[in-house]
């Protein structure tokens, strides 16, 4: 007499837990290095805003402002932390740290080095 078994037995089971397991550690380092890429464009992203709070700023009062008189004009992204700022007359830097990266610091400056990388152009936002 013969049976027709249906099923899986469990070595087949096994063999499908090991396939996932090594798809999985291949995978979670990927999705790490992507979600500190998003956190690093967050950062960027509040810098060029704070770019154009303070140029427009600047066009209204002839000065650049502190964080606390661009209130109204730039709020930045929820979880990034706030920027800090070195207004003169003159000449604008500001830096900026990502509390899920820790290390990481970005910086914009206008009229005046950046204070991350001199090495980048004026007004253009940057992490190290």
């Amino acid at each position: 007499m013969i049976r027709n078994r249906k099923g899986f037995t469990l070595i087949e089971l096994l063999i499908v837990v090991v396939i996932i397991g090594i798809l999985a550690a291949i995978a979670i380092p990927k999705f790490s290095s992507v979600k500190q890429k998003g956190y690093k464009t967050q950062a960027i992203s509040d810098l060029t805003s704070l770019r154009t709070a303070e140029e427009t700023f600047f066009t209204d009062s002839n000065r650049y402002a502190t964080l606390a008189e661009l209130s109204s004009k730039f709020s930045s992204t929820s979880g990034v932390g706030a920027p800090t700022i070195v207004p003169s007359t003159s000449y604008w830097s500001a830096t900026l740290t990502h509390p899920q990266i820790p290390g990481m610091t970005c910086g914009i400056s206008v009229a005046t080095t950046n204070p991350v990388l001199a090495s980048i152009g004026e007004g253009e936002p940057t992490c190290k």
